[in-house]
């Protein structure tokens, strides 16, 4: 998972428990996601970058640079 880059589709941020879509094991699913840098915001539509995954669903992510 670490490393793997998805979409963020529920804002992400501080006190508020996102979601992002991933590509995985051929297909697409849905992860809670954290942001990993405190007060950071990630809205909807951002390109993100799993750097830690607690499992089952939960990751931890970083806006990717484009």
């Amino acid at each position: 998972m670490i490393g793997r880059q998805g979409r963020v589709t529920g804002k992400i941020g501080p006190g508020l428990v996102g979601e992002v879509m991933i590509p995985i094991r051929g297909g697409v699913e849905a992860f809670y996601a954290y942001p990993s840098v405190p007060d950071e915001e990630i809205p909807v539509g951002s390109i993100i970058v799993v750097v830690e995954h607690s499992p089952p669903r939960t990751v931890y992510v970083v806006r990717a640079v484009v």
